[in-house]
């Protein structure tokens, strides 16, 4: 029961986050674009205005005069409150006045007209980052998959995005999620693994054309996981091993075949020149009569031919001597 809990729990996981960072950039673009300079100005004028209304009262002023004190100071205030406002370098604002499209001001400092103009929308230029995911998506050939991909992107027309679209930013999240489902779909697993970079020109190119039209373009998109059923991973897995292990029969196989090949190439050469042989026998003898406890069997016909015994006695008699030498 836990194991079968276990994918569902990595999917909510994934799309708790993919929301947070959603609600983050939402709660970024709509923050409230208060132009400090304004707040103090407006903070200037009220304390005027109870300055000049403090001065006119102790002088005995009218309250017509005491009141026209107070309130073009504070109108005046008030108007630098709602009309001078300021964007960041990155960003436009849009104008709307009278609910048309009116302009777009920004970056700096600028004057809007209260209740007349509104400005709807704060329209970031700089490159955005977007994550989405397909979750068990099915393959050409049937394989559910979970993939998860990152979009970058960047708004060139600012007034596009904020007119042709209602919400550009959620648009281009779910048009990146159908794209991604789209081209798992009409690709094999095996293609999916290693065509990473295929994959992600494809996306690149599916979901700039969706976007264009908003002012948006895609500048690339990364593929960061691929994740398949545990299942299909061991099986691939045996899969791999096998293969693994039949390029070794195959690499031993050749390896016996080029000592065979050597061993046949030297055995033309000692065919014709028997002393050259006998020679290479002594010589293997020799060797194997050097290791301390070693124990060689030679053929009597081999003993017979080249003298065998009496070098044997000879090489025997020296190791003998060699414990006593030493120990001297």
């Amino acid at each position: 029961m836990s194991q079968s809990m276990q994918p569902n729990e990595g999917s909510k996981t994934r799309r708790e986050s993919k929301e947070a960072v959603l609600t983050a950039q939402a709660r970024s673009a709509q923050e409230a674009h208060v132009n400090p300079l304004a707040v103090a100005l407006f903070i200037v004028f009220i304390t005027l205005a109870v300055v000049l209304a403090a001065v006119l009262e102790a002088r005995g002023a009218g309250d017509i005069a005491i009141v026209t004190a107070v309130l073009l100071p504070t109108l005046i205030g008030v108007y630098i409150l709602f009309a001078f406002r300021m964007a960041r370098q990155w960003e436009k604002a849009v104008v709307l006045r009278l609910g048309r499209f009116h302009s777009l001001r920004g970056p700096g400092v600028f004057w809007v007209l209260p209740v007349i103009d509104s400005i709807t929308m704060w329209i970031d230029h700089r490159v955005m980052v977007t994550p989405f995911s397909a979750e068990k998506t099915l393959t050409k050939d049937t394989v559910p998959v979970d993939v998860d991909a990152v979009l970058f992107w960047v708004v060139w027309d600012a007034e596009k995005a904020a007119l042709e679209v209602e919400d550009y930013r959620a648009a281009i999240t779910w048009a990146a999620q159908t794209a991604l489902r789209e081209v798992i779909g009409q690709m094999p697993l095996a293609d999916i693994l290693v065509g990473r970079a295929k994959m992600d020109a494809d996306l690149q190119k599916i979901i700039d054309e969706r976007t264009t039209p908003w002012g948006v373009t895609v500048q690339s998109v990364e593929i960061r996981d691929i994740i398949i059923p545990q299942a299909l991973e061991d099986a691939m897995s045996r899969q791999a091993q096998a293969e693994r292990e039949r390029q070794a029969r195959v690499i031993l196989g050749e390896s016996e075949k080029q000592i065979a090949e050597s061993f046949a190439e030297a055995s033309r050469a000692y065919q014709n020149n028997p002393t050259a042989l006998h020679l290479r026998a002594m010589n293997m003898l020799f060797e194997g009569l050097k290791e301390k406890g070693a124990l060689v069997i030679v053929p009597s016909s081999a003993v017979d031919t080249m003298n065998l015994g009496g070098l044997s006695g000879v090489v025997a008699l020296g190791q003998q001597h060699l414990p006593k030498e030493g120990m001297e």
